[in-house]
């Protein structure tokens, strides 16, 4: 199961840096939460994909589940939330004032004009 999430990881990434590349703001927003999205699962794949009870102290299981990626995972989600809102409402206020995404016209450069 590993070996698949980490193909997935990998696609993840690739299409991420893809999208980053490009010349338009919102395909570069699309990135940024694609490669969020892959480094949380990054992140659950090194902790490893075990089954298991529930680190609990009354228990006595044999087995336990780590609970650190986890919780990673979950402050990873809402700063990576609070990040993409933040770059979609900057997206659309420099849209309302500029009137493009284009980042060279965003640049100000005129060769592209």
């Amino acid at each position: 199961m590993e070996v698949l999430m980490s193909i997935v990881v990998g696609i993840l990434f690739s299409a991420a840096v893809y999208l980053m590349l490009s010349k338009s703001l919102l395909r570069i927003i699309i990135g940024t939460g694609l490669l969020s999205h892959g480094a949380h699962l990054l992140i659950l794949t090194m902790g490893g994909l075990k089954t298991g009870a529930a680190p609990l102290l009354g228990e006595h299981a044999k087995v336990y589940v780590d609970p650190l990626p986890q919780a990673l995972i979950l402050t990873a989600i809402v700063i990576s939330f609070g990040v993409t809102s933040f770059f979609l409402v900057l997206a659309y206020r420099s849209y309302q004032e500029l009137g493009t995404d284009d980042m060279d016209q965003l640049r100000g450069t005129d060769q592209y004009e």
